[in-house]
């Protein structure tokens, strides 16, 4: 007796065993077909392809070609103009980075809304009033006279405000400049 319901237990087990591998197998591969990128079924496609189709769709037609990011896509927007015979520059730009070389003795003056990275040198902060100038990196105000460190995004939010080389300094001050700015 005990021959026979082990050897029952046996051909159970492996039936069992039989019919859910079967079943998990189906499921899998009918996972497979359906899902596998790159097939017919889901081709791998290109972003420009993609731009392409959509151009279509909208009934243009023409081709998209990449643009270059660091040209301002607004027609709107002056470009940097330069007068040389006062010898002041200002440069309008929206949402791109200019480095801007100053020398000692120079004042790097920004419109509303610009902001600074001081790369190299000593700089500090001018201001025609009592109020400063942000200092984004570190949550604090840098006072007309401070020291304002490298590396550091520092936003101004009226104009009249901006940074000079720290006096007795006769190294350039190299900043990176996002807005509107003025050198005096």
């Amino acid at each position: 007796m005990k021959k026979i319901l082990r050897l029952s237990l046996i051909v159970i087990f492996i039936s069992t065993g039989i019919a859910l591998g079967s079943i998990f197998n189906i499921t899998a591969q009918g996972a497979s077909i359906i899902g596998q990128p790159g097939t017919a079924d889901d081709p791998v496609v290109t972003k420009s392809y993609v731009d392409q189709q959509i151009q279509k769709a909208l009934g243009s037609g023409i081709s998209t070609t990449p643009t270059n990011p660091t040209t301002p896509t607004n027609p709107t927007t002056p470009p940097a103009t330069t007068n040389p015979s006062d010898n002041k520059e200002t440069t309008i730009v929206e949402n791109t980075v200019t480095v801007v070389t100053l020398k000692p003795g120079e004042k790097l003056i920004a419109k509303a809304g610009t902001e600074f990275i001081i790369r190299s040198g000593k700089g500090i902060v001018y201001s025609q009033d009592v109020n400063g100038v942000a200092d984004l990196t570190d949550g604090k105000d840098i006072a007309n006279g401070q020291a304002a460190g490298n590396n550091h995004l520092l936003s101004f939010p009226r104009d009249g405000r901006g940074i000079m080389v720290q006096e007795g300094n006769k190294y350039n001050l190299i900043v990176m400049v996002r807005g509107g700015y003025t050198i005096e």
